[in-house]
């Protein structure tokens, strides 16, 4: 039997061991948003865990699946859709595009950015790091791997999943989503496109222009639903005239073989579509089973976590950050979702959830952009606007450059005599259009005065002078008969 001298080592050891699992901050996830808020708090100082699956699943789904794969392998479809389209100018290109170089391609870019999102990275900036699958085995403790680590403030980042299509005879088909597309190593001749929202327009562009014949079914009646139809209609007239095909209000109720399926349209007329491979974009779901919730005592409601304007679970020392919030699934939500968090753990002025000035890009080409509130909020906000819209059918740029078919919608804060006019949101359908509206995010999430668009000096022909032009012609309105004719008394007084 240990004397009492021992007895004190042993205590004093298990405190250290406690005290060497306990963090100020554990993160859950290390995507967009856990990474921003781990590396944060490590570098201010702070005691941080992230727990991430494995070394290749840290960055998240946008390293990984997402944005970074897409955007590489958009990049090189652009290429070669555009030495094709050399074709009217006397350079004619043929041949079969290499999906593997095409992969390999994807895979370099991805690999370049993962040198500063992996594990041994991490931990040099003093971030520890447990590679496992998390749950929670109390009110401030989880589990990894079999060993146990407690939190201060624990931050749920686990992202999700896209969602799997379950119909009969799916099991036997070639199935990708964007977790198996970029690892393709046969290009299918004949690509069948299930959703038409953002990521399922993005892949069926590319895969088109990398050399698959595309067709695309879609429940809803149009393209990108999210978006105003003013844009949408257009940039479905573009994706045609690249030969993609699309069935709306339709959906697949089978696939009799590996290679057909039979799609019910809205007439309730079966039709059987061929294929080669199908690429499902119907969405995605959260994946929280896994984290054993109740036992740190936080509810669910509809599969999802109950959490308040603060991003706080029912669990007030537990927050969620990204796709688990049940919010916008935008890699820059999640770290929107992180400054809200970094800022109320440190500041009395504590800061809720408004997604009044989110923006969001389909990077098709064109892009279509969309930013602030949308006519359809305006509306149901019982907000004052104007709504102003522009063709860039006689922009300069536009027309040297190919896509006068371009259109912006903005909406602005109507007139007032002491009262600023503001950008309240819009949307711009354009090649670049993710970069164009910039400014006009920056104005929107600042409430800039439109005066300041108005003023500014745009050197010529940039593309983004299509948002002067909108204001100029929206205060050109304002030249009322009555105003012309004062002007033509002050030119008479005083030139």
């Amino acid at each position: 039997m240990p004397d009492q001298g021992d007895q004190i080592k042993l205590n004093f050891t298990d405190f250290s061991v406690m005290n060497k699992n306990l963090y100020d901050i554990i993160v859950i996830g290390s995507g967009s948003g856990g990474l921003s808020v781990g590396l944060f708090m490590a570098k201010a100082g702070f005691k941080v865990l992230m727990v991430s699956l494995s070394d290749k699943d840290i960055g998240g789904d946008c390293l990984n699946d997402g944005c970074v794969p897409s955007k590489a392998i958009i990049h090189v479809a652009k290429i070669i859709h555009n030495a094709r389209e050399s074709k009217d100018f006397g350079l004619n290109v043929d041949g079969d595009v290499d999906i593997k170089k095409v992969i390999k391609y994807v895979y370099d870019r991805q690999e370049n950015i993962r040198a500063h999102e992996n594990a041994s990275w991490l931990r040099e900036q003093g971030v520890d790091v447990a590679l496992g699958e998390a749950h929670f085995t109390g009110k401030d403790e989880i589990e990894v791997d079999g060993k146990k680590y407690r939190g201060k403030k624990i931050v749920i980042a686990s992202g999700s999943k896209p969602k799997k299509l379950k119909v009969p005879g799916v099991e036997q088909v070639i199935y990708y989503d964007n977790e198996s597309v970029f690892h393709i190593d046969e290009l299918p001749p004949k690509l069948l496109v299930i959703g038409g929202g953002p990521i399922g327009m993005e892949m069926a562009q590319t895969m088109s222009r990398l050399g698959s014949k595309v067709i695309v079914i879609h429940k809803g009646d149009m393209i990108l639903e999210h978006d105003d139809t003013a844009v949408t209609t257009i940039l479905y007239e573009q994706l045609r005239k690249e030969r993609i095909e699309f069935f709306f209000r339709a959906e697949i109720k089978d696939f009799p073989s590996a290679n057909e399926a039979t799609a019910q349209l809205n007439s309730r007329e079966n039709i059987t579509l061929k294929f080669d491979a199908v690429f499902v974009a119907i969405g995605r779901e959260l994946n929280l089973e896994p984290l054993q919730l109740n036992n740190a005592g936080i509810k669910m409601n509809n599969k999802k976590i109950v959490v308040d304007n603060y991003l706080r679970t029912t669990n007030r020392d537990i927050f969620v950050c990204g796709d688990v919030a049940g919010d916008l699934l935008f890699s820059h939500a999640a770290e929107f979702h992180a400054r809200i968090l970094l800022n109320n753990l440190f500041s009395p002025l504590r800061k809720k959830l408004n997604n009044e000035h989110m923006s969001w890009v389909t990077f098709t080409d064109p892009e279509l952009a969309t930013f602030g509130l949308s006519e359809k909020q305006l509306k149901e906000r019982g907000i004052s606007y104007e709504k102003l819209e522009q063709s860039f059918e006689e922009d300069d740029r536009a027309v040297v450059d190919n896509f006068q078919y371009g259109k912006m919608l903005l909406f602005i804060s109507r007139k007032g005599i002491f009262r600023k006019q503001t950008v309240l949101g819009g949307t711009m359908l354009a090649p670049g259009a993710g970069e164009l509206i910039q400014e006009l995010i920056l104005a929107n999430t600042n409430r800039i005065s439109i005066n300041a668009l108005f003023n500014k000096i745009y050197p010529y022909p940039v593309a983004s002078r299509i948002n002067q032009k909108v204001i100029v012609g929206y205060k050109s309105m304002a030249l009322t008969a009555n105003i012309k004719k004062l002007l033509r008394l002050a030119y008479k007084m005083f030139s």
